[in-house]
């Protein structure tokens, strides 16, 4: 392994069809010799979402991060630090299993309910696994891109980012989700 995908978006190329990773927009948060790990940004799990309003008393989104050990939650938390079991992700978010601390941090307005995103299960590579599914052109890699990854988002932006990408991106992101229909 000659570089690292940590920090990057990897968006799904329109052959993906018919998964979990159909348009999807993939945070990397770790990537080494041993493989990857990420999770997914815009696929809602409404499943999910509803057992986590047992927790609260108002309407919360979980995400599927991935299709790899669903029965765990990992939360993305953007601004202040509330638990001690955290890898960081960038300067301002941070990614957490401890669930504890977030839904206490939260019910006493520590932090917001909006600076946190739920997610259950990640996506996950062997090792060489992610670098061979990018060089068979799987998934694309955002180098850079400025996203609040606590923001709600859902198919949407799979489609935003393509766009912006501009070029043959522009055609991938306004073709049908069933490419054979083209």
């Amino acid at each position: 392994m000659n570089y690292s995908y940590k920090g990057k978006i990897l968006i799904s190329t329109p052959d993906i069809s018919g998964d979990i990773f159909s348009r999807s927009v993939v945070l990397v948060i770790e990537h080494n010799e041993h493989g990857a790990f990420g999770l997914i940004l815009n696929k809602k799990n409404s499943q999910m979402s509803s057992k986590f309003k047992n927790f609260f008393d108002f309407k919360i989104e979980v995400y599927d991060g991935g299709p790899v050990e669903n029965d765990k939650v990992f939360f993305i938390v953007k601004g202040k630090k509330v638990t001690e079991a955290y890898k960081e992700i960038t300067s301002e978010f941070y990614l957490t299993e401890d669930i504890e601390n977030i839904i206490s941090a939260v019910l006493s307005k520590e932090i917001s309910i909006d600076d946190i995103k739920i997610f259950s299960g990640y996506s996950g590579w062997t090792s060489m696994q992610l670098d061979e599914e990018i060089q068979r052109k799987v998934w694309t890699v955002v180098e850079v891109y400025n996203l609040d990854y606590t923001l709600p988002n859902d198919q949407t932006l799979w489609k935003s980012i393509m766009q912006n990408l501009g070029g043959e991106y522009l055609l991938w992101a306004n073709s049908p989700e069933d490419i054979s229909l083209n």
